[in-house]
């Protein structure tokens, strides 16, 4: 699996933040100064979260996160 097999969440925090999180991998998110940042560096903590389960010979969870507009 790859990081384009799962949805990204991206939201802007009232302090001008961004927020990009992998909801379907518990700790895959990243916080940034922009949008970019935060998309880049989420990339880098998949490939940790990615190499962690490698080394533990698992698969990563596959993605059930559902977008709703409440």
């Amino acid at each position: 699996m790859s990081l384009h097999d799962y949805k990204t969440v991206l939201y802007r925090q009232d302090d001008g933040s961004w927020v990009a999180e992998i909801p379907a991998l518990a700790g895959c998110y990243a916080l940034m100064p922009t949008r970019e940042a935060a998309l880049a560096e989420l990339s880098n903590v998949f490939e940790m979260i990615a190499e962690e389960y490698r080394e533990k010979g698992i698969p990563l969870p596959a993605d059930t996160t559902e977008i709703v507009h409440a």
